[in-house]
């Protein structure tokens, strides 16, 4: 039993030791134009700005700009990224109605962080959307393994760990 006891304690201490703090992830910080905003003209740009640098690269980043029937106005291409701001050029909206921004981006420690924000447009505009044929990651947020897979994880090392400890206590002379 007194061995069961110090393996136990010297699993869960090699798990505590061992564990690594939690990376922060980027978090949205202000936007431009601002969440459940009203506008009489929509946004040329649309920026986004984060607590930390956003990485870059072609095809990682992602804003949209979506009307209620799923047109896009967000010009194609990657945005930009200088530091911690991220912006994309938008096409003239169209009709009056609640606009969606959806973004995806790659935060700092390496973990891509989506949102959503939404904004209204009180008077017509000019602009007509354009449909996007493939899925936009913007769109369908996928921020990796969920938190009960680590869990799952490390108490399956644990286990083991305390089995293999009890087993291998030797023999008695």
């Amino acid at each position: 039993m007194k061995r069961a006891l110090i393996a136990c304690l010297i699993a869960g201490a090699a798990v505590l030791v061992t564990a690594a703090p939690a990376a922060a992830h980027n978090a949205l910080i202000s936007s431009d134009p601002k969440d459940k905003t009203s506008l009489e003209v929509g946004p040329s740009t649309v920026t986004l700005t984060f607590d930390q640098d956003v990485q870059g690269g072609q095809g990682i980043n992602t804003i949209s700009v979506v009307d209620a029937n799923g047109g896009h106005y967000e010009i194609a291409g990657d945005p930009t990224i200088k530091d911690n701001a991220v912006s994309t050029q938008v096409a003239a909206l169209g009709k009056a109605g609640q606009y969606k921004i959806g973004y995806r981006i790659l935060s700092a420690d390496g973990h891509p962080v989506s949102g959503e924000l939404t904004f209204t447009l009180t008077k017509d505009g000019t602009g007509t959307p354009r449909q996007v044929a493939t899925d936009n990651p913007a769109d369908k947020p996928n921020d990796g393994l969920p938190i009960w897979v680590w869990i799952a994880g490390a108490v399956v090392l644990l286990g083991g760990g305390v089995f293999f400890a009890l087993r291998g206590g030797g023999t008695k002379a």
